[in-house]
């Protein structure tokens, strides 16, 4: 018999939790902006952003409001049902983009497994039941269902679990001849990052998003961009393609939508919808009034010329007190990404050292990520002080300074 916990601490998790995790060694208890606060009363600044997920910050009063009001209405009401929340938040999806249709799920894995489904059940139902390939990238992440894992581009996330789905093959990102070496009449869809999260903060090339775009149409393959980790003002737009002046077929959102409370969505056209049946998919959770009401009030705040034209200033701060840093430790060579989720590419003598960085952060309360084996990642709050900006970034020398 297991014996009761009476005292939570981290060693609590090595006795409940199934061990896919390994968290860091204190506990987070309150957060408030871009600070928060552990069991001993520690302050850090989050540069993490929950993995760029709380886009407005720890308690946002506004999203707080929003949640009490709504969970004094309605909790959950079942897809037998619509709410209004749900009808509230898909019209500005569809107002502030491409899209005409909207499907509400939970997280980000559950938004691209419809997206992949629905490519594929378009695709046979409209051409060929052969019409059916998948093309993705390598180094790609696009979530944990193993349909989703199989898509992303690395085998470590999908090996081992049994025979793997068919029809899916990788290119090289940002390099096109990769991706017309196999892409043909036999693929339904290309799904791309516009800026390759996991795989080490690589945004896409201009011209190369253009010409798989047109590969698509020459080959009557949709097009989805996977805008989980990017979308929602991340990249100091509402949406990241928008940066690229190319339009998806298909596109999936989810992290920064909800701002901390747990929402996706998939977005899509009108073409695309028009072969739907009741029936084909589904979601328990999906369209959540408690969740959509949270959205629809970060959608209200993030989509703002203020909060917008706001996310390249921040990110200008940041690369400035980075780059003091580093003249003092040169421990970086390079900072890629957009906007604020940004990837501090180490020298390569330090990649094996990524960890102890990391630790070192934590002991001086400063709290960031990793992205691949050599590049640490900041995705904070896109509201961020300057005075947080500066606090964490003194942290950070300090941390350095203990460990290089």
């Amino acid at each position: 018999m297991i014996e009761k916990i009476k005292l939570i601490t981290r060693d609590s998790f090595n006795k409940l939790i199934l061990p896919i995790y390994n968290p860091a060694f204190f506990i987070p208890v309150k957060g408030k902006g871009s600070r928060i606060w552990d069991q001993k009363g520690k302050e850090y600044i989050d540069f993490s952003g929950g993995i760029a997920v709380t886009s407005l910050g720890h308690c946002h009063p506004v999203l707080n409001k929003v949640l009490s009001q709504q969970s004094k209405k309605l909790w959950h009401i079942s897809n037998i049902f619509t709410n209004e929340p749900a009808l509230r938040l898909a019209d500005k999806l569809i107002s502030s983009s491409f899209a005409s249709r909207v499907f509400f799920a939970n997280s980000g894995a559950e938004a691209n497994e419809a997206a992949f489904k629905l490519a594929r059940y378009f695709s046979s139902k409209k051409y060929s039941l052969k019409k059916n390939k998948i093309i993705s990238f390598y180094n790609s992440f696009h979530g944990r269902t193993f349909f989703t894992v199989s898509v992303g581009g690395q085998a470590k996330y999908s090996d081992f679990f049994g025979p793997k789905p068919p029809a899916i093959m990788h290119a090289k990102f940002n390099e096109i001849d990769s991706v017309r070496n196999i892409i043909d009449n036999n693929t339904c869809a290309v799904v791309m990052e516009l800026i390759q999260g996991e795989g080490g903060i690589i945004p896409a090339e201009i011209s190369f998003v253009r010409e798989v775009r047109e590969l698509c149409y020459k080959y009557n393959a949709l097009l989805i961009f996977d805008e989980i980790q990017t979308g929602i003002g991340r990249t100091g737009k509402l949406y990241s393609y928008e940066h690229y002046e190319v339009q998806p077929d298909i596109l999936t959102i989810a992290k920064s939508l909800g701002g901390g409370f747990p929402i996706s969505a998939m977005l899509t056209t009108d073409k695309i919808a028009s072969i739907i049946q009741p029936g084909i998919h589904g979601t328990t959770y999906g369209g959540n009034p408690l969740a959509c009401s949270v959205a629809e009030s970060v959608i209200d705040i993030i989509n703002t010329k203020k909060i917008l034209l706001g996310v390249e200033k921040k990110l200008k701060k940041i690369i400035f007190e980075l780059n003091i840093i580093n003249k003092r430790f040169n421990f970086f060579t390079e900072i890629r990404g957009k906007g604020l989720l940004i990837g501090i590419v180490l020298r390569s003598e330090l990649s094996e050292k990524i960890y102890d960085i990391l630790n070192s952060l934590f002991l001086e309360g400063v709290i960031v990520l990793t992205a691949g084996k050599n590049v640490i990642r900041l995705a904070p709050s896109l509201i961020i002080s300057k005075g947080d900006i500066v606090e964490g970034m003194k942290r950070f020398y300090r941390a350095l300074e203990k460990c290089l």
